[in-house]
């Protein structure tokens, strides 16, 4: 919600933000359409590094609220069909950031005090991290790589109740 820039975006989701803007353009804030009028939709941080453009030093321009809950326009346009991008994927993976390490990418686990009804809610549901986000990792690795990880993930948390 907070931050320097707003959602990191692959160079690929560039022209997917363009195109998903005109969809969604009547769900975002009037504070969003003056930064889309004038910075854009996304912003190019150097370094082959873009985003999502913000509403000042917050949030994304595709936060919406539905009263306290902010919620993603392009989102909800992709559950009601009107568009075939889900959202970025760094958006779709938070709370796990990606992070580059040589030849190599890390998943990182960041931990923050906005998602902690949603560790209760997925602890009181028997739902863990890895299972929740089944979609995006699959999304972005495969079926068979989320196949072998959740099997990782099960034998990890196996271990860990013996120990």
């Amino acid at each position: 919600m907070q931050g320097d820039s707003g959602a990191p975006l692959l160079e690929s989701e560039i022209s997917q933000i363009e195109d998903v803007f005109p969809i969604v353009r009547d769900r975002l804030r009037k504070e969003a359409l003056e930064v889309v009028e004038k910075n854009g939709t996304w912003e190019d941080l150097g370094g082959g590094h873009f985003a999502t453009t913000c509403v000042g030093d917050a949030e994304c321009i595709f936060v919406r609220y539905d009263g306290p809950v902010a919620k993603c326009a392009i989102q909800e346009a992709h559950r009601e069909g009107k568009t075939d991008f889900v959202k970025p994927i760094s958006c779709h993976l938070y709370p796990l950031r990606v992070r580059q390490l040589g030849e190599f990418e890390a998943l990182n686990y960041e931990q923050i005090g906005i998602c902690s009804p949603g560790r209760k809610l997925g602890k009181k549901d028997g739902l863990g991290l890895a299972e929740y986000l089944e979609e995006p990792l699959s999304r972005k690795y495969g079926p068979e790589w989320y196949a072998q990880f959740i099997l990782m993930v099960k034998e990890r948390r196996t271990i860990l109740q013996k120990g």
